[in-house]
């Protein structure tokens, strides 16, 4: 069945519509180019510079490769529909949609979790860093979480695609989401809200709190570092790693986990958009570009 993205309820002058889809095209089309350049980059960094095989940088190769997948599954189709003026998605499509878009944010929960780990041993356990982060077992850590998320979602997909879709077929959303999605079914869907709720606590809450508390013994590590300068240093890295964690887990929450009334709405697709394209956009720049290796890796490689 073809659904459709919903328009908004206010009545504006053609000639302003027109204006304010235009920039809207223009600006998501920079956000999408800047991304998947930002993330295919290190991503290709990370595969063929010899000095960038490391147990931190397989990690953010990882999360920079789901970041260009993330941002993929849904910006050309929003682009397209602000380009074409077409907001209809099929039915398989839009599942489709929410199926990737819900794996890929669960793996992400998983893989920021496993980074805020690796750097906990390199800071606070250096000298058996390299004997518990081999090979084998960052390919073993990075894998778990691309299985544990696929895997997951699984289940409220089983439950989702039992559900009867019938009536109204207008999604109040710009892509397909959870809970917009299962709005448009005209079956009870109070078990398959809990059965929501429930997952994504489990998904975000302890990767969230496993990721503090190894933010919180570095932090305790760093302050034993004599040198100011150095301190400093660390200090800007993490809060900069804390900045990202913050808003993506921030905004997750708000989306799934607080009660879903009117008023509240139009802040949950806020936040949508804000854990959709600041993530991908701000990961590279956080985690990799500002680092010192990367921008080495950089030159030589374009040969500056």
């Amino acid at each position: 069945i073809p659904w459709q993205y919903c328009s908004s309820s206010i009545h504006l002058p053609g000639i302003v519509i027109v204006y304010a889809t235009t920039l809207l095209f223009f600006t998501f089309l920079a956000i999408y180019i800047v991304t998947i350049s930002g993330n295919i980059l290190i991503v290709m960094l990370v595969v063929f510079d010899k000095h960038l095989h490391t147990p931190m940088y397989f990690f953010l190769g990882n999360l920079s490769f789901l970041e260009a997948c993330c941002s993929s599954n849904i910006f050309p189709r929003m682009l397209s529909a602000l380009l074409t003026g077409d907001r209809t998605i099929s039915f398989s499509g839009c599942f489709t949609q929410w199926y990737l878009f819900g794996s890929l944010e669960a793996t992400e929960c998983c893989l920021l979790c496993v980074m805020s780990y690796d750097r906990y041993l390199a800071i606070c356990k250096p000298l058996h860093y390299a004997v518990i982060m081999k090979t084998s077992t960052c390919i073993q850590l990075a894998a778990v979480s691309w299985i544990n998320g696929f895997v997951t979602v699984n289940i409220l997909l089983a439950f989702m695609l039992q559900m009867t879709f019938c009536g109204r077929n207008e999604m109040d959303h710009y892509f397909c989401e959870y809970f917009p999605l299962i709005k448009q079914s005209c079956s009870d869907t109070t078990l398959l809200e809990i059965s929501g709720f429930i997952m994504a606590f489990i998904l975000t809450t302890p990767p969230f709190f496993l990721t503090l508390t190894s933010y919180a013994y570095i932090i305790a590590a760093i302050l034993k570092i004599p040198s100011t300068t150095g301190r400093q240093k660390a200090f800007s890295t993490c809060s900069s790693h804390l900045i990202v964690v913050s808003v993506f887990y921030g905004s997750l929450m708000i989306v799934y986990m607080i009660p879903r009334t009117e008023v509240k709405r139009n802040v949950q697709k806020f936040s949508s958009l804000l854990y959709t394209v600041l993530p991908p956009l701000v990961n590279p720049f956080v985690y990799s570009l500002r680092n010192k290796e990367v921008k080495e890796a950089v030159k030589n490689k374009i040969g500056c």
